[in-house]
């Protein structure tokens, strides 16, 4: 991006906070070690003689103009960045955006360049405790040759004053101090790996070592530079080979030095779709056939032979079957073109990585990535939790300058903060860690749990040596942040303790009477003794959950473009000389809360997230993940990308990658892993439209999640042509400009903040965003393709007015009017917005991708408690019947998607309602002990010999399934087990509540109403043994109970019987036993630990089982009294 027209884009309609036309009006003010706010320039404390000194600040009016920003080269920039890289900025409705200097974020030390509140040198200013200015780098930032060190605001005071160093009392001479290279046509030069000059804070001649280095026409000598430092190029720390021995210097060949332009390799592609073996698809789809014709033939047969006898007992059972028929037509059918695919990792580093003679240092021409972690509540999602998730994003393998991650707190709380704050400066020490050794799991918690012989594959020698240093570190920050909350509230009680005291002072001094209560509000304080602008401990007005100011701080600033190598500390005991310590940017973002507004729950958090990152740093690509998923594969992203950049991949909307889940239990009680649907569903839909979304472990395109249809070859041509002039900083032309209007032809260029909101800076992202984001145009056959090289230039500094009006895009009423939840992000309206966004993007044409690595990509928890498990069941299920009911239906779409792609999403909407047969067709084998009758009159033999053939086709499919997606068959029988006790329980709670919200406007939530506490020992897997009462359990213990009363009732009889026919007892005990074997594992966990079963299960199970009981009595008393007397059912069913 070129700075001026980022300016200007800035200035000529950035949204406002409140909607005020003074958009880019930001308030700064400093709190000094005292506690006093002070102002940042000294003509407002000359003039703040009437003010109090408590509370002085000043207005910043952007743009930048002479009187205030003196500053107009990259130490400006650099300045600019860092001081906003220390603010909290907070605003929101009917507020002005304030910019809170912090002095420090956290209690502990910081030392890392890029994160805030790191400390440089002092200022030499008499009577100014102000630091110094750094860079990205870690580099003290001093404007003049004398090396004077000086302030950011004692500088801007000395400029405006008489523009002379104090120092040397020589004019400032910024233009010749601007050192920053021209990243129009040559390379960066990289910092040398020497610990004097890479040290943080180190030899102060340092930032001369690039001056000193010059040759004679003023440029940049880098073969004196590798010749003096022993520096070396290229990717990582990769060793060029040296130039042709025989001297041939001819770059037609596109050979310079043993690099090779990335067009002149061959071209490979970056993936490959792999079809299932014929051996396996083919039989599986032929069973399917089979099945098919059987089942037809066997529901017409039970249709013409209904049991006279019992014909309500008869028509309950087709009924069932029918429905049965039609829900594993809609599952079974999207599963006929299973696939697998691979990837090409070495393909992707040698187009995008690697040096060549344009790109000698070997910058990445990666596209951008912002990654989304999204938490809501400290105290059911530990914060220890979310900053181990941080922590192993920060360390992802993937180019450091490309990688922007965004945490939403949607509790606004002090204590997720800290903790960010904690793991930022942990990564310090934790990514360069892993990058100098290649640690797997990049997660600090999953990595020292992990069990077997940690020095495996290690190749260095220090490795047990920083291993343990690292380990102890570790679990001092643990102790840290398992303590923020208790530090939280002790300092807050101090603050406030103060705070009374100053306020009796005053009544005292004011002659008030001091037997009046005193009055202060108690609120939360943070580190450098302000007030905590979201949610307090004590909730108070704009101090609570849902009542409090945006908050947007940017803790990591962005990282230097080029690498830099870390100090050999001997303090640390661990030497960094080799490892490029940079870490990724990432900023800590609360959206604004107000009562009377619906805040949409995660799937508003989610947009917040979209539109902050789109104004800060407009990543082409998102991975969104949940606080308890990390990252367990570090290449990930790479894996995601290969798809994205490979040829056809510009019509690609989401890479979705399998959940996997950690502390399961070895069993898999209630089917927790869910690998059937994960490995069989996720798999099989692959080879149609795509996986559908499933809320984490995805990457988007975020030109898909802005609501528009895929490029068109044939419609889109012109477009794509034109983009493709555009400059290679990622901009185009301006006379061929091109909007986002151009991609949709019903969106006008007017009717833009009516779609995306009123800020110009987010509307016109979104043309950078889809250029970027397109794959190499290295093929004929791409042609919506990008120039090789685009990418490569650095992102911008930071400054106030962009993170300004990222404060504003998070605003509560930044969506009123517009197309946010309905056309444009996350769609609102469903408690399973997840599938509803991914439907919404099939729908419109786009195509989605399953991306399976051979090391799981991410790992996560999951509920492994039977309450626990139901109610997500039941979330899910409440989803689905809200889709169905809603115009995200299947039956509505578009032709655009794909007829077994919408049979797919028709079963979303449809499954959760075979749980109302599946419920009467558990009840039908006690219905037939309890009366002596069957679902049919004689057990035929074309009866006997359909129910045998559908067995053996539904066994043989189950075989060649566990076949082609791999899972394991004890895997497939747990989806079994689970399937019947969710579907009797969730699932039909889940109608009931869908009904009477669609029908009644009735809203029902199940919640929890008992607790039985289970063993406090320490136990992984404490939580399954836990039972805890709910009403989602009531169904199925009724069933159990009823059922097994049946066969004591038929077995009983049958025993007295003075001629007993055993025949009458087995056709329903099958099928009884059928139901119970299914029901096991739910029994299991009622018993808990020591098959302890709360008290109110009995209870409840007995008195519906008792009333079942009466109630069929009293409808049916004759039957049951020839039943007693003739101890058999009549003419009942009987083998043959």
């Amino acid at each position: 991006m070129d700075s001026p027209s980022k300016r200007g884009m800035r200035s000529s309609g950035g949204s406002s906070a409140g909607g005020s036309q003074n958009s880019n009006a930001v308030k700064f003010a400093r709190r000094t070690s005292s506690g006093k706010y002070v102002s940042l320039s000294r003509d407002d404390l000359d003039n703040s003689g009437e003010q109090s000194g408590e509370y002085m600040n000043y207005t910043v009016h952007l743009p930048p103009t002479p009187d205030n920003q003196p500053m107009e080269n990259s130490i400006a920039a650099k300045a600019e960045e860092q001081y906003v890289s220390n603010s909290l900025f907070t605003g929101g409705f009917n507020s002005v955006t304030r910019a809170h200097l912090m002095d420090k974020v956290i209690d502990s030390e910081v030392s890392h360049p890029q994160m805030a509140g790191s400390r440089g040198s002092a200022c030499r200013m008499p009577n100014c405790d102000g630091k110094i200015m750094k860079d990205e780098r870690g580099n003290d930032i001093i404007p003049c040759e004398c090396r004077f060190k000086i302030c950011r605001d004692c500088y801007m005071d000395a400029l405006k004053d008489y523009g002379l160093c104090p120092g040397c009392k020589e004019p400032y001479r910024v233009s010749e101090l601007d050192d920053e290279a021209d990243f129009s046509g040559r390379a960066l030069a990289l910092q040398a790996a020497d610990h004097d000059h890479a040290k943080v804070g180190g030899n102060p001649n340092s930032s001369n070592m690039s001056v000193a280095k010059r040759n004679q026409t003023g440029e940049f000598d880098h073969n004196k530079w590798l010749f003096e430092s022993k520096g070396t190029y290229g990717y990582g720390n990769a060793y060029w080979p040296p130039d042709d021995p025989n001297g041939d210097d001819n770059e037609e060949d596109g050979l310079h030095g043993g690099m090779v332009e990335p067009n002149d390799r061959p071209w490979k592609p970056l993936s490959r779709r792999i079809a299932i073996p014929p051996e396996i698809i083919n039989p599986y789809r032929l069973l399917i056939v089979i099945r098919f014709i059987v089942l037809a033939f066997f529901l017409t047969w039970r249709v013409q032979h209904p049991n006279e006898e019992a014909m309500w007992l008869w028509f309950l059972s087709v009924m069932c079957e029918l429905w049965f028929g039609f829900s594993w037509i809609l599952d079974q059918i999207p599963k006929l073109n299973p696939v697998n695919r691979s990837t090409d990792l070495q393909v992707l580093r040698e187009k995008f990585d690697m040096p060549s003679p344009t790109n000698p240092t070997g910058r990445s021409d990666l596209p951008g990535i912002d990654l989304f972690v999204s938490t809501a509540d400290p105290d059911k999602e530990p914060p220890l939790t979310t900053a181990n998730t941080i922590l192993s994003i920060l360390a992802v393998d993937y180019p450091v300058e490309k990688v922007t991650c965004y945490v939403s707190d949607d509790g606004g709380a002090l204590l997720t903060f800290e903790a960010m704050a904690e793991a930022c400066s942990f990564a310090d020490l934790w990514v360069p860690f892993c990058r100098k050794h290649d640690i797997e799991p990049r997660n600090p918690d999953s990595y020292f749990a992990q069990k077997g012989d940690p020095t495996k594959n290690k190749k260095r020698s220090d490795f047990v040596k920083d291993r343990r240093r690292v380990k102890r570190e570790y679990d001092e920050f643990k102790i840290r942040t398992n303590s923020l909350g208790d530090s939280i509230r002790r300092r807050s009680d101090a603050f406030h303790a103060r705070e009374e005291m100053k306020m009796l002072k005053n009544i005292k001094e004011s002659k008030g009477d001091p037997i009046e209560p005193i009055r202060v509000a108690k609120a939360t304080w943070m580190a450098d003794g302000s007030h905590w602008p979201g949610t307090w401990a004590v909730p108070s007005r704009d101090h609570s959950k849902g009542d409090h100011a945006g908050i947007l701080q940017v803790m990591l600033k962005p990282p230097s473009p080029d690498p830099l190598m870390g100090p050999s500390d001997e303090e640390k005991m661990i030497d960094f000389s080799d490892v490029d310590i940079r870490l990724p940017m990432f900023v800590y973002v609360s959206r604004e809360k107000r009562p009377g507004y619906d805040h949409n729950k995660k799937a508003g958090a989610m947009n917040a997230l979209v539109r902050a990152s789109a104004v800060l740093s407009n990543g082409p690509f998102i991975l969104n993940l949940d606080c308890d998923h990390y990252i367990y594969n570090c290449q990930a992203i790479r894996e995601g990308m290969c798809f994205m950049m490979d040829r056809g991949g510009e019509d690609i909307c989401y890479i979705q990658f399998p959940q996997r889940f950690e502390g399961i239990d070895p069993s898999d009680r209630y089917a927790n892993h869910n690998t059937v649907f994960f490995d069989g569903n996720m798999r099989a839909l692959d080879g149609v439209q795509g996986p559908v979304y499933v809320g984490t472990g995805t990457m988007f395109r975020r030109f898909a999640l802005y609501g528009f249809e895929p490029p068109n070859p044939d419609k889109d041509k012109p477009l794509g042509n034109k983009n493709n002039k555009m400059e290679k900083d990622g901009h185009e032309d301006e006379s061929n400009e091109i909007t986002a209007a151009d991609f949709d032809p019903d969106l006008d260029k007017n009717l833009l903040p009516k779609r995306f909101g009123n800020s110009t800076l987010l509307s016109e992202s979104i043309v950078v965003a889809e250029f970027q984001g397109r794959p190499l145009a290295d093929h004929p056959a791409v042609k919506f393709g990008r120039p090789p090289g685009v990418l490569r230039v650095p992102r911008e500094p930071l400054d106030a007015a962009t993170v300004a009006e990222g404060v504003s895009v998070i605003s509560c009423w930044y969506e009123d009017k517009t197309e946010w939840g309905d056309r444009v992000g996350w769609i609102y309206g469903s408690v399973t917005e997840d599938v509803v966004t991914g439907y919404r993007m099939h729908n419109r044409g786009w195509r989605s991708i399953y991306c399976i690595t051979k090391r799981d990509s991410f790992r996560g928890s999951a509920p492994i408690n039977l309450t626990d498990r139901l109610h997500q069941v039941l979330r899910w299920a409440t989803g689905s019947v809200e889709i169905f009911f809603s115009r995200n239906n299947a039956i509505l779409a578009t032709k655009k998607l794909k007829l077994l792609q919408r049979l797919a999403y028709l079963n979303v909407g449809i499954y959760p309602f075979t749980s109302l047969f599946l419920i009467v067709y558990c009840f039908i084998p006690a219905l037939s002990l309890f009366s002596g009758f069957f679902i049919v009159q004689t057990l035929d033999v074309a009866f006997l010999v359909y129910l045998l053939t559908i067995t053996l086709c539904l066994m043989g499919l189950a075989i060649l399934e566990v076949k082609w997606s791999g899972i394991a068959l004890e895997h497939w029988w747990r989806n079994e087990q689970w399937w019947l006790t969710s579907g009797t329980s969730a699932h039909l709670a889940a109608v009931v509540q869908g009904l009477l919200k669609v029908i009644a406007g009735i809203e029902i939530s199940f919640t929890l109403t008992a607790k039985a506490s289970g063993d406090e020992n320490e136990d992984i897997y404490a939580e399954l043994y836990l039972v805890k009462w709910t009403s989602l359990m009531i169904p199925p213990i009724v069933i159990a109970m009823i059922n097994i009363i049946a066969i004591v009732f038929a077995f009983a009889r049958t025993i007295y019987n003075p001629n007993p026919d055993w025949s009458k007892f087995i056709g329903g005990g099958f099928f009884s036993l059928w139901v119970l074997v299914h029901l096991y594992p739910f029994a299991k966990g009622l018993m808990g630990r020591r098959g302890k079963t709360p008290t109110i299960v009995f209870v409840w199970s007995g008195l519906i089982a008792i009333t079942l009981s009466l109630l069929w009595v009293s409808i049916y008393p004759q039957s049951v009294a020839a039943v007693q007397q003739t101890g058999g059912g009549g003419n009942g069913f009987t083998f043959p």
